[in-house]
């Protein structure tokens, strides 16, 4: 009895150990903590806006392309505040930013209590949107400067993808209770506070900010300088965007969905709560996930949670109650957060490390806008055919996933076989290389550690 109940102690922490290991890095934990408050838009803006427009407005059609508008001015900045950050620095570039966003979405809520003209509220969505940035692509980064072990480094992407989640549970939770029983445009508020907050305490973060990468540092692989190319100019990050976009459609058509399930069902309270189940399938998986030291190649784990996902949710099709969906949902989301993880890990190895920022912000502006257009194009079929024609949507979305995916694999894998931007001296070791060495990097480190110690 003694050694199981000892033998379970080290099961949890051999689950929790890599998590305590990179947290206690110096000024992990508080980036990492300013990281999350400073996501809290990420969930609750567009849901914000939506609850806000109707409420105040009377209509649906109204609050859906003021919410439109956001999230295409977002998908469209995004990636250029992104390079700009690598260009001169996270601070530099992002606290202008973030007041003039708060500043706007304070200008949103104002235009909307005032009964201001239309224009108005797509002038500052417009406004909110292009200024936002993305702060889990800023966290990814700085990560990825404090930690040069690449098990290490997967934790880390691990742990942020598993608080995404958590955001997400609370965050359109939290923003539908506050404009529903205290006033519509509550649920704008807790985004500004986070907004500021979070971002101004993560910006003012100076030790672990990665160091900007002027356009001279560029070089060629003879060391002469080079112009500065789009990542996207890489048929790896093309593939990542294609497949990001269709996982954010299998996202958004899942969630218009499941609130058209819960109302025909005569539970439309339960819809908040059905997508948290599917939320906190995806966080479970993502810290289990992170806690392993895995040998396959990234671009074949990649693919595997990609087909998982898929598989999963092409079943919503199939369920006939509230709990059947509940429990479809939360075994479909523990393909969630490794697919998510080991897409942010193939940005690693496709873009050059001076390029990483907006690596990133390019595969989460790719999901944002999946999101948006399935949540649209589900909401037609639900208008036309209930529930169940958005979940089609989901399905056709997971299949052109799985194409895409599964017809790029010879991309994915040669590009994170070595250099994938010809122009850039950075080159990008394969995962299985780069595992290989992380082994011998691993031990350098305990041993540092047992130096100190010492």
């Amino acid at each position: 009895m003694r050694e199981r109940r000892v033998g379970g102690g080290c099961d949890t922490d051999r689950v929790l150990g890599p998590y305590r290991d990179v947290l206690s890095r110096p000024g992990a934990l508080a980036f990492s903590s300013a990281g999350v408050i400073a996501r809290l838009p990420m969930s609750m803006v567009g849901i914000g806006i939506v609850l806000m427009i109707e409420a105040l407005y009377d209509s649906y059609g109204l609050a859906g392309s003021v919410s439109a508008a956001y999230v295409l001015a977002q998908a469209i900045c995004s990636p250029q505040l992104a390079r700009l950050v690598d260009l001169y620095g996270q601070a530099r570039v992002m606290r202008p930013a973030v007041a003039v966003s708060a500043t706007a979405l304070v200008g949103l809520v104002a235009c909307a209590l005032t009964g201001a003209p239309v224009w108005s509220l797509y002038a500052t969505a417009v406004v909110v949107g292009a200024t936002v940035g993305s702060f889990g692509a800023l966290v990814r980064a700085r990560w990825s400067h404090v930690l040069d072990d690449p098990r290490a480094l997967h934790t880390a992407y691990s742990l942020e993808s598993a608080l995404d989640e958590l955001v997400f549970v609370v965050g359109p939770i939290l923003a539908t209770t506050l404009a529903t029983a205290v006033t519509p445009s509550a649920g704008l508020i807790v985004p500004v506070v986070g907004m500021v907050l979070g971002g101004f305490w993560f910006l003012g973060q100076r030790g672990t900010q990665p160091p900007p990468h002027p356009r001279e540092v560029v070089t060629a692989l003879d060391g002469t300088p080079v112009r500065r190319r789009s990542v996207m100019r890489s048929g790896g990050m093309i593939v990542l965007a294609v497949v990001f976009v269709a996982m954010g459609a299998i996202f958004g058509g899942t969630d218009v969905s499941t609130v058209a399930f819960a109302e025909e069902s005569g539970r439309p309270g339960l819809a908040g709560v059905i997508l948290a189940v599917f939320a906190c399938g995806s966080m479970i998986s993502g810290l289990l996930y992170g806690a392993r030291h895995w040998t396959t190649p990234l671009w074949r784990r990649f693919a595997i949670g990609m087909v998982a996902l898929a598989l999963g949710a092409s079943l919503f099709v199939l369920v006939d109650s509230m709990v059947m969906l509940a429990v479809v949902m939360f075994v479909a989301g523990f393909a969630i957060a490794p697919t998510l993880i080991n897409g942010n890990g193939l940005v690693q190895d496709l873009v050059p490390r001076e390029r990483l920022t907006e690596g990133l912000t390019w595969v989460g502006t790719s999901l944002g806008v999946g999101v948006s257009v399935g949540s649209w194009v589900a909401g037609l079929l639900i208008d036309r055919q209930g529930s169940h024609g958005g979940y089609l949507v989901v399905v056709g979305a997971a299949v052109l996933a799985v194409v895409a995916v599964l017809g790029s694999l010879r991309v994915l894998r040669a590009g994170t076989a070595g250099a994938v931007d010809a122009g850039a001296a950075t080159t990008r070791l394969g995962d299985a290389d780069a595992e290989a060495d992380g082994l011998a990097e691993v031990d350098g480190e305990a041993a540092r550690r047992g130096d100190a110690r010492r």
